[in-house]
């Protein structure tokens, strides 16, 4: 661990609430421009022809670097992460121009650096982790905690200071773009495992920003920034709870609004959510920052600012305090308006003791730049790969399985698809090869890794491995079907290998700015699958996605033999695929949101009331391919002896048990999965809900004793006067190996007089793993 390792992860942290002495002494002296220097960030390599955000090449400043820091800077942005940069080189570059900042201007006060840290630090060579889908389809928010501290130590390292993940977005509706980038359709399973990454990524001395704060995942169909119209009780029950955990009980210390507007309101200028929500009633104390452009959209996209100036003020008085990637509206056209005597500059100073705090409790305020930078960076070590490889393992999701898998040494295998050989096709959006490297061609990747053709090769040593593309991800051309036809009859096996390229704004088929109508695998993959499945050759089916699609053959009679769903598994994806279809690894992913049978059902959620779903009035059904929770192995568990409390007072914690016995031969992981449902309540509830959860695992006959202890926040709704209440009244709870099947069930009674919550209850469950 380096020196500035060991710094960051001995500072104490310190709460930002009331700012030190010596903060308020160093505003005391501040100028009005030094204060909004402050307040807003500086893109050092910022490219208007390479599209990483949204309208970068309309919206992005053009000021020269040494004058925009004259009088020091809030933020340097994304020094690693928007061109491919030697990690070295650019290190010793970055101690230079801090050492100018504390040396060189008039106050010293050094840059806070942020980057992108979604799938791993965004910064070539970097470790690519799986995607947040892939997370939640692990449900193992320890092993996520880990991946997210090897990402931080990954930024200290490079001199880095705030990553701006995770991302909190419920997924309402798969045709939006940015699926790939969330966890879960659940509230409580992306709270978890976001609370998870926060933790793991913090304690490496760093802070984490939580996005996009919020709703902005509800947009109209799907749509990447349009309208959202959801009422009160949607937004407290489904949108903030992941980001209240986040908060209370993983201590996150950045926020990020979201470019919604709610019910007419743009998020980036409604006191009521950044600053009446998250500081008076959640207690927040640290720094929001604006997502890209944010402040600017108020004028240009939204239209609620008369000017730059005035979407400033509005910005600043919601509660924005820093300005990102630049400066376009919070430097001259806000100072304009103060002077003009239009704005308050007590907004200003409030906004920059926030982001002097936040610079003090990293100890930037004490950092000295004069040591020289590292000579050797290693951003992709064998803990990274270790962790890395478990992650995508676990999170790999069994669809079905007629009883090919798993593989018994054959002697030939058809690697089909378009992703068969495609590395790129394992990453996210945010990772740096889809997200930055699509721009640079010409420059390696220089980020070892298999493809699922290459795995298999390794995998199979023995097996003659016949590939054909057969089509590309996206167009018409079927000039291919032929090949990868006679490879497939060829061979006494064919792994398809389908799915998404994810990219932005445009290029690629998932993504950022990519969102889509149809919920059909793109271009004419669902033909080429149906040509091989015709052969009669059995066929495994590997799904690389960042959405889940509406695979229509999953119920049908002429369907593959098997499918394998990866969330963009990373940059150990391909042996993690290879070794699932091998049988060296039991598949133990489970569903972290619902596969839809078609897109006229969606928006849909297993979280919605009586008449969201199938029913005798409407001809119309919304009802999943396959649910919630759904997740096949090569063992089988089963789930018995459901007991819990007979009678709670409402208030109180339940304690729930069940048996978990592995039935099968061999050892396996389990996804313990406690449903509840009130059927009786003031307003309406959801036919389920995710109470609480636990990934174990046995050998093959043992048999354990889960134990929950729910707190009566995991109760909770919002009730007719939206105050967070638990009501007295029957509780049903069952447990089963999806949130469709009811293995063992019981019923309880809540008991006594409306409980309303005090806020300050534990929002997780706890579970403890006893011996039969």
């Amino acid at each position: 661990m380096s020196a500035e390792q060991t710094a960051a992860r001995t500072t104490p942290a310190r709460s930002t609430a009331e700012p030190s002495a010596r903060v308020r002494e160093l505003l005391s002296r501040m100028t009005l421009e030094e204060k909004l220097a402050q307040l807003v960030g500086y893109w050092v390599d910022r490219d208007p022809g390479a599209l990483v955000a949204p309208m970068a090449g309309e919206m992005g400043s053009e000021r020269d670097f040494r004058d925009a820091t004259r009088h020091g800077i809030g933020h340097l942005t994304r020094v690693y992460g928007t061109r491919p940069v030697d990690p070295v080189e650019r290190a010793a570059w970055l101690r230079e121009e801090q050492l100018r900042l504390t040396t060189q201007t008039r106050l010293g006060i050094p840059a806070l650096v942020h980057e992108e840290v979604l799938t791993g630090l965004a910064a070539w060579t970097a470790a690519t982790f799986p995607t947040p889908l892939a997370w939640g389809a692990a449900f193992d928010p320890e092993l996520v905690e880990t991946m997210a501290g090897l990402i931080g130590d990954s930024m200290v390292e490079l001199g880095a200071h705030q990553g701006l993940a995770p991302v909190l977005d419920v997924i309402r509706d798969p045709r939006w773009g940015r699926v790939d980038e969330c966890i879960s359709e659940d509230p409580y399973l992306v709270g978890t495992i976001g609370t998870a990454y926060v933790r793991g990524l913090q304690s490496a001395g760093v802070h984490a920003t939580l996005k996009h704060f919020a709703g902005y995942s509800a947009s109209r169909a799907g749509r990447n920034h349009a309208p959202v119209h959801m009422g009160p009780r949607e937004l407290a029950d489904v949108i903030l709870p992941p980001f209240e955990m986040a908060l209370r009980e993983g201590g996150a210390r950045s926020v990020m609004n979201s470019y919604a507007e709610i019910d007419g309101v743009p998020v980036g200028s409604d006191p009521g959510l950044l600053t009446g929500l998250l500081r008076d009633t959640w207690g927040f104390d640290g720094v929001v920052v604006a997502d890209y452009f944010a402040v600017s959209f108020l004028e240009t996209m939204h239209a609620v600012a008369a000017d730059a100036g005035h979407a400033a003020e509005l910005a600043l008085a919601a509660g924005i305090d820093v300005e990102l990637p630049d400066g376009k509206a919070y430097l001259g056209p806000l100072a304009a308006r103060i002077a003009a005597g239009e704005a308050d500059e007590a907004l200003v100073d409030r906004a920059v003791l926030r982001v002097l705090a936040q610079k003090e409790e990293l100890g930037l305020l004490d950092r000295d730049f004069t040591a020289p930078a590292p000579t050797a960076i290693d951003l992709d070590s064998p803990a990274h790969r270790e962790v890395a490889a478990r992650l995508a393992e676990e999170s790999l999701v069994l669809l079905l399985n007629d009883g090919v898998l798993p593989l018994r040494a054959p002697d030939s295998i058809a690697v089909i698809g378009p992703n068969a050989e495609r590395t790129e096709a394992m990453m996210g959006c945010y990772s740096f090869v889809n997200h930055v490297l699509a721009h640079h061609p010409e420059v390696p990747a220089r980020l070892p890794m298999l493809s699922v053709r290459d795995a298999l090769a390794a995998e199979f040593p023995q097996a003659t491995l016949r590939a054909a593309r057969g089509c590309e991800v996206e167009g018409e051309d079927r000039s291919g079907f032929d090949e990868a036809v006679a490879a497939a009859r060829a061979s006494e096996v064919a792994v398809v290998v389908l799915g998404d390229q994810a990219g932005l704004f445009g290029r690629g088929t998932v993504g950022e700015g990519n969102d889509v109508e149809s919920l059909a695998l793109p271009g004419v993959q669902s033909e080429l699958l149906e040509r091989i499945v015709a052969t009669g050759t059995p066929v495994v089916v590997v799904l690389l996605v960042g959405r889940p699609y509406a695979l229509d053959w999953i119920g049908a009679d002429a369907r593959p033999a098997a499918a394998l769903l990866g969330f963009f598994p990373g940059e150990e994806g391909g042996p993690a695929i290879a070794g699932v279809l091998s049988g060296r690894v039991n598949p133990s992913g489970r569903l972290p949101v619902s596969l839809p049978r078609s897109a006229g059902a969606q928006p849909y959620s297993y979280l919605h009331p009586i008449l969201g779903g199938d029913t005798e009035v409407t001809s119309a059904s919304s009802r999943p391919a396959l649910p919630f929770g759904h997740g096949l192995g090569y063992t089988r568990f089963e789930h018995t002896g459901l007991v819990a409390d007979a009678r709670v007072a409402a208030g109180a914690s339940l304690t729930v048990s069940v048996r978990v016995r592995n039935v099968g031969d061999r050892a396996g992981a389990d996804v313990v999965q406690l449903y509840g449902r009130d059927p009786v309540a003031s307003v309406t509830r959801p036919v389920a809900q995710l109470l609480a959860y636990r990934r174990i695992e046995l050998e093959a006959g043992a048999e354990v004793r889960v134990e929950f202890r729910i707190p009566p926040s995991r109760l909770a709704f919002s009730d007719r006067d939206l105050r967070r209440v638990v009501e007295p009244g029957r509780l049903e709870l069952w447990v089963g190996p999806s949130v469709d099947e009811r293995e063992t069930a019981t019923e309880l009674e809540i008991v006594g007089d409306v409980y309303v919550l005090e806020g300050t209850e534990s929002l997780q469950a706890t579970s403890a793993v006893h011996g039969a």
